[in-house]
């Protein structure tokens, strides 16, 4: 997958201020990584007369099939094309929109530091897309880039160039060229415009794509005339995402043709409203699941076992139906800052006294654990390389023994929700795993049986309808009679 972005100069205003503009030195070439594959930067020409910058994005197509669970084009819709060998490595798409904004961030959002004038300034622009998907052809391609300042050359690509009878395929080579735009300007269409055209993405579209659209989209997108085809293919054709982002841009319109601010406008709601609806961190989301679940198990006295810097402990401290918690980790650091998060020292006798925070590993057996009633084991799990679960598994379940033992874990099915996320990655660099919605189920269900607890399972996050919650939690419950009335 390929793009070119070339720019002419004069020696008062060099072409390789381009350099400076997309935050990349014209004299190296650089490898990131991206959600399906490694992007790579790099100059094919870089004089005072003339600059190009070349983006070329290796797509891993095992990863791609991987995290889409086998939907074709990595979970979009068009699921025609067979799963490793298609069009996704090769086709302009979304996946070249999301490296896009990835590499060349600032450069979209008119940063420059070094050189603060540049963004603000006009150039000579060409950008050339050797093969881009345009469904609705060559005449779509100039209805969409033609009325924001660019002359557009898209040129059929032939089915079979043997064979012309056969006619041409649904790909364009796509050449733009303007002198009325600003880089940043011409990044934004293509951030819009290339899934828009591809007509499919290769992620799920979230609400928050609609502010996503709207914050690329200002400036151009309220008075284009093909403004209600592009929202409703960039938000994959999703109805309810769709009437919420044409509603906004008609109150951007009206504010234009007013003069007047957006608020000013739409001031039918009170403005703390917005606040009132960012969405909840997922780890706070965990902690009112975990706390939830304590409440509802009866729990007074609580282990918190791999507690970290303290955040559950100090969520658990506000409640005063757990009258003992007790925070266990193997690093001392992590147990300092929890401290000092805590304010241990400055803490009132009483509080004090429901709370204490102490070293020991999971991987062994300790006394000190015994006797609580309920356990949690919050994103602990996957840190542990799997020869050494058992050993965990014993000592929580089979020595220490509470009646409740709460245990979350990421799951990785929801990985493909997070487009910045790199292709094959867990989520955090010292994950060993992340499971799959069976195979925690089938973990927990065998490790219930083995030492006599029930279980039960609850989302928490999100419950995507296609891959689940962000992350998921078993409550397993003491059932051994004897063992249950010892505790």
């Amino acid at each position: 997958m390929f793009l070119t972005i070339t720019t002419t100069g004069t020696p008062e205003r060099p072409a390789t201020d381009l350099g400076y503009l997309l935050h990349k030195h014209p004299d190296k070439a650089q490898a990131f990584s991206t959600s399906y594959g490694t992007a790579h930067v790099l100059y094919p020409e870089a004089e005072a007369g003339r600059c190009t910058a070349a983006l070329l994005l290796e797509v891993d197509a095992v990863a791609l099939v991987r995290r889409g669970k086998g939907k074709g084009r990595g979970g979009a819709p068009d699921a025609a094309l067979a799963q490793y060998v298609n069009d996704r490595p090769y086709a302009a798409s979304s996946l070249l929109a999301v490296a896009l904004s990835s590499v060349f961030s600032s450069a979209m959002k008119g940063v420059c530091h070094a050189k603060p004038e540049l963004p603000g300034q006009v150039r000579p622009l060409r950008v050339e897309v050797p093969a881009l998907p345009a469904r609705g052809g060559p005449d779509l391609v100039r209805k969409l880039f033609e009325p924001l300042g660019w002359t557009v050359t898209a040129e059929p690509v032939p089915l079979d160039t043997e064979f012309p009878a056969w006619g041409d395929s649904r790909y364009v080579r796509l050449v733009l060229e303007s002198d009325a735009l600003t880089l940043a300007e011409a990044l934004r269409h293509l951030y819009v415009l290339l899934p828009v055209l591809d007509d499919a993405k290769h992620y799920w579209v979230a609400p928050d794509e609609v502010d996503k659209l709207l914050r690329v989209g200002e400036g151009w997108l309220p008075g284009h005339p093909e403004q209600r085809l592009i929202t409703s293919r960039y938000l994959s054709r999703r109805w309810a995402l769709t009437r919420q982002a044409t509603e906004r841009l008609e109150l951007v319109r009206l504010a234009e043709t007013d003069d007047s601010e957006v608020e000013e406008i739409d001031n039918a709601v009170e403005a703390e409203t917005e606040a009132e609806e960012k969405p909840t961190p997922l780890a706070v989301q965990r902690r009112e699941a975990i706390v939830t679940a304590l409440r509802q198990s009866g729990a007074a006295r609580v282990l918190d076992l791999g507690c970290g810097q303290g955040q559950l402990v100090q969520t658990l401290l506000k409640d005063p139906a757990f009258t003992e918690i007790v925070g266990v980790d193997v690093s001392m650091r992590a147990l300092t800052i929890a401290s000092r998060r805590l304010k241990l020292d400055r803490m009132g006798e009483r509080q004090a006294s429901r709370v204490q925070l102490f070293q020991g590993s999971l991987a062994y057996t300790d006394a000190r654990l015994k006797g609580y009633d309920a356990a949690v084991l919050s994103e602990v799990v996957e840190h542990l390389d799997l020869p050494r679960l058992p050993a965990l598994e014993y000592a929580v379940f089979g020595s220490a023994r509470p009646r409740t033992v709460l245990v979350t874990t990421p799951n990785v099915e929801y990985n493909v929700r997070w487009e910045s996320l790199p292709a094959g990655h867990v989520r955090h660099g010292d994950h060993r795993f992340e499971w799959t919605r069976a195979e925690f189920r089938a973990w927990a269900e065998a490790l219930a049986e083995r030492h006599g607890y029930g279980v039960a399972f609850e989302p928490v996050g999100p419950d995507d309808p296609e891959v689940g919650p962000p992350t998921q939690m078993a409550v397993f419950t003491l059932t051994t009679p004897k063992e249950a009335k010892a505790a």
